[in-house]
């Protein structure tokens, strides 16, 4: 398999805040979820791949330079991010005459069929839509030249569960059209990774965490739960991060299975996404 995005020790550093050597990839027909708190870097990595900011390393989209190939890349991918659009002062018909002109694979009667699909009104203007109307607005606009790759930043913020699940049905039948597509999809609603991602990237303050199969954080991972007697028995080496509770301590494992054998401990549970991510950022080692 092939991949469609591939960074190679990419940097990019502001005053007070520094992307440090981040290096993953993104294979065809993977839908890659980019996790971390607020500040983390994610948006910054985002942006570095959309080469709008300068930054150093290497990045590859569609197995070529992102820099000296951008034109005819950005033919071939699709875009949403929080803080850029067409102007507000279009409706959702105008833009379609818009986009046919910038991608020669526009599909108008696909962008119709997801407008109509979403509710969304055809002549109003967009600076009247909410925030929910104006996300799945970006999400039609962005898959409806067919590209080879989305990249997605917060696509689900602002929308109920029952649209949120709408549009994770939309991006997996994306995928499921064309096994050579990806989607590198960042957000802070974990949940909706943990049913669509088949890997997990994680950045935090800067520096890349994890880059691991998402199966792999749901079925191997655990959170151990004991006294601090059988705390104190664990390796080091067995476990991740702890937090110290009250009546017990609550501990990380990357291998439950090996604790399982190796320790007389029982209760073990499994983590969420959204538990190992605030294990890593807030337990100690």
């Amino acid at each position: 398999m092939k991949n469609n995005i591939e960074l190679q020790n990419v940097s990019k550093k502001y005053q007070g805040f520094e992307l440090r050597n981040i290096s993953f990839n993104v294979l065809e027909g993977c839908i890659v979820g980019l996790i971390g708190e607020n500040g983390a870097g994610k948006t910054t990595t985002i942006k570095c791949i959309l080469n709008t900011v300068n930054s150093e390393g290497q990045i590859k989209l569609l197995g070529k330079d992102s820099k000296q190939n951008e034109k005819e890349i950005k033919e071939q991918i699709g875009v949403v991010l929080d803080d850029s659009f067409l102007s507000e002062y279009l409706t959702a018909k105008q833009i379609s005459s818009i986009m046919k002109d910038l991608y020669k694979t526009w599909d108008e009667n696909k962008y119709n069929e997801y407008i109509k699909q979403f509710n969304l009104p055809t002549n109003k203007l967009i600076k009247e839509f909410s925030s929910g109307m104006k996300m799945k607005l970006k999400i039609a606009t962005a898959i409806s030249h067919s590209p080879k790759l989305m990249i997605l930043d917060e696509p689900t913020s602002g929308l109920d569960p029952v649209v949120r699940n709408e549009i994770l049905d939309i991006f997996r039948k994306y995928i499921e059209e064309d096994e050579t597509r990806s989607i590198l999809l960042s957000t802070h609603i974990t949940t909706d990774l943990e049913h669509i991602s088949d890997y997990i990237v994680f950045i935090d303050k800067g520096k890349l965490i994890f880059d691991l199969p998402t199966i792999d954080l749901l079925e191997n991972y655990g959170i151990i739960k004991c006294s601090k007697e059988d705390f104190l028995r664990l390796d080091k080496n067995d476990y991740i991060k702890y937090k110290k509770e009250k009546y017990q301590y609550e501990v990380l494992t990357a291998d439950k299975s090996n604790i399982r054998r190796k320790y007389n401990i029982s209760t073990i549970d499994k983590p969420s996404i959204e538990d190992i991510m605030l294990f890593y950022i807030k337990g100690e080692k």
